[in-house]
């Protein structure tokens, strides 16, 4: 009789450590789990949708060879953003921007969260900083309004304003093609930028050298203003033509 009791409860004792271990799924577990790979970052930041704040998008650079790309958030904004214990795995859609150059969760809930993006590359861990989400109090906003300095040929310049929030930290510019492929992506802390003149850009995830535009062709200027807490404060996309 004692026998059968004591291999109940090691049944009882088993099962509940398995439940633990499939619930929780944390990104301190994940980070444990991978300690022998080295840590770097990633760059990522979100935005809420155009037309419907109830959807945010997270977006991530990943890297030539990025794989396992996972996307954890907490259960509040009020959640301490620097344990990794209160971040959870989320199975969220992913999608591709610039035609795969970036890519972006797609999240959909009223719900303000801390949230993070990581992946594996060479060996490493590369693990995105905290994210506010504030799709709800400060959603972001949409626009067209840029000024194109043409002057010199081929080489605009784009110039900017803060919009509505004043709270931007760093400025995201991308100039594609007609096709949406990303000729260059940089970022600056001025509201102005030179295509392709590198002097006040403080961050570059171009991969090849930008070509020279072609005149009268069609291109497409972006830029996202991100704040500290790497919200997206402001998007500004705007067609122009080669002059």
């Amino acid at each position: 009789m004692n026998n059968k009791i004591i291999y109940f409860f090691l049944v009882l004792l088993l099962l509940s450590c398995s439940k633990n271990e499939i619930t929780t799924d944390t990104l301190q577990t994940y980070i444990t789990q991978k300690s022998h790979l080295a840590k770097d970052e990633v760059i990522a930041c979100a935005a809420s949708d155009k037309n419907n704040t109830d959807v945010s998008y997270i977006f991530y650079y990943p890297i030539l060879g990025a794989t396992n790309i996972q996307y954890f958030e907490t259960e509040s904004v009020n959640s301490d953003k620097n344990d990794f214990t209160l971040y959870n795995k989320v199975s969220l859609e992913k999608e591709d921007v610039f035609n795969g150059y970036l890519q972006r969760f797609v999240r959909e809930s009223k719900n303000e969260v801390w949230s993070i993006v990581t992946y594996e590359s060479n060996n490493k861990l590369h693990i995105s900083n905290p994210i506010r989400l504030k799709n709800s109090s400060k959603p972001t906003e949409w626009s067209t309004s840029v000024s194109i300095d043409t002057s010199t040929p081929l080489m605009p310049k784009f110039s900017w304003g803060d919009g509505k929030v004043k709270e931007n930290a760093i400025y995201f510019q991308v100039v594609t093609n007609s096709d949406n492929d990303l000729l260059s992506g940089t970022y600056t802390y001025d509201k102005w930028f030179q295509y392709y003149k590198t002097g006040n850009v403080v961050l570059n995830v171009t991969r090849d050298s930008p070509p020279i535009l072609i005149k009268n062709k069609e291109y497409h200027f972006t830029m996202m203003g991100v704040s500290e807490d790497n919200w997206v404060n402001l998007v500004i996309q705007k067609q122009f033509i080669g002059k």
